[in-house]
């Protein structure tokens, strides 16, 4: 536990969503005196540069792992009424569910997607309302293809469903931890470096981003927060990277607030199972699934993109919907999320090496569960204990 008068010199090394809610709340926390704590925010290239960018932003109470979601969910709703999060990085509530469908025999004649010209003037019929209806989809989901859908399950409501913008979440998280006091650094992490004879963390040093030259962070605390990046740094930490790719439409008109998990077959031989995400900006985000045939690269400004990947989800999810399908591609990107290799994670809490605490592996879920963890890591600095939840199966020296 840190008095009110001890200096402490905090290093946080990642400015994804997990470093940056981190950095949050160790500089929310009444214990942080600016005037004898320092806080630094260690990042490679930029802010929110990965998957912290590029992801869907849903959130879930039905989210894994259980432990953490209740206190990450509930911490979102008080950032978002705390800090306008409805206007600054588009919290709302939201409904979600499962679409089975199968793609329309006329979904590959449409006409190419930049083309201001091709706009469809397909009306909704009644008839076509009916074929929703009897699918069991609501009213208000009108923008898939009647004819496409066989069944719709509900998987929450906007009580227990909601979403944020990835990119303007994390943002928004460094913005407000640098107005308290954070200093945001940007250059390389490349040791942590310790003293040998008390096992305990005393520098990072790391490589500007500017220059190239090499500079030393003194710290006595270093939380760890790289994400798939994590083993490159401590490679005793057990994390492995799956790369994903999404796309961002901006629809033909705007459409309502669901997330939808779909099952979309294409042929008698195929199915496949992109997400799709109403956004509240007018815009549509769709992933496919992940692959693992290129290898981690060194930065995320130097991630590569498989445009055919990217096509492969555009073509599903534009075929189930004439909204989509005659909408605008506005983005096409891929990102590595990071998974722990010896057991489901994430990685949340203190190591066995003094000073060193670590927070990744949080999968497909880390905007979910991102205040969570920056709420318990804080709390262990501060405090000595995580006291919001009870986060023992997620201690760090039970993998590594």
């Amino acid at each position: 536990m840190t008095t009110q008068s001890e200096k402490k010199r905090i290093v946080i090394i990642g400015g994804g969503i997990i470093g940056s809610t981190t950095a949050y709340f160790l500089s929310h926390h009444p214990k942080f005196n600016p005037a004898i704590h320092t806080i630094t925010l260690l990042e490679a290239t930029k802010i929110a540069g990965g998957a912290s960018g590029k992801a869907g932003g849903l959130l879930a109470l039905w989210a894994y792992p259980s432990c953490l979601v209740p206190l990450s969910y509930r911490l979102h709703k008080e950032l978002a009424d705390k800090h306008k999060g409805a206007e600054r990085w588009g919290y709302r509530a939201v409904y979600c569910g499962q679409l089975d469908a199968k793609t329309h025999p006329n979904a590959n004649a449409s006409a190419k997607k930049n083309d201001k010209e091709s706009v469809s003037l397909k009306k909704r019929s009644q008839k076509a309302l009916d074929l929703l209806k009897s699918a069991g989809v609501p009213k208000d989901l009108d923008w898939v293809d009647p004819e496409s859908v066989r069944a719709y399950d509900s998987m929450g409501d906007p009580s227990t469903t909601a979403q944020v913008h990835p990119y303007q979440f994390t943002t928004s998280m460094a913005e407000l931890a640098e107005e308290r006091g954070v200093k945001i650094v940007y250059g390389c992490a490349k040791k942590i470096d310790l003293v040998t004879d008390t096992s305990a963390v005393t520098s990072v040093t790391y490589t500007a981003k500017d220059d190239g030259s090499t500079h030393t962070l003194p710290a006595d605390t270093v939380i760890l927060t790289a994400g798939p990046w994590t083993s490159a740094i401590w490679p005793e930490a057990p994390i492995e990277s799956v790369r994903a790719h999404s796309v961002t439409i901006r629809p033909s008109r705007p459409v309502s607030a669901y997330a939808l998990f779909t099952s979309i077959q294409l042929d008698k031989r195929r199915t496949v199972s992109p997400e799709i995400y109403a956004r509240p900006n007018n815009e549509v985000y769709a992933c496919g699934p992940g692959d693992m045939t290129v290898p981690l690269p060194p930065s995320t400004n130097v991630v590569e993109v498989d445009d055919a990947r990217c096509q492969d989800v555009i073509d599903q999810v534009t075929s189930i919907s004439d909204e989509l399908r005659d909408g605008e591609v506005t983005a096409r990107q891929a990102c590595y999320l990071p998974h722990v290799t010896s057991g489901d994670g994430p990685l949340i809490g203190a190591t066995s090496v003094k000073g060193l605490l670590i927070g990744t592996g949080h999968t497909c879920w880390g905007i979910q569960n991102a205040p969570g963890t920056g709420c318990a890591l804080a709390e262990l600095v501060w405090e000595g204990a995580v006291r919001s939840a009870n986060l023992k199966s997620l201690d760090p020296t039970l993998y590594m």
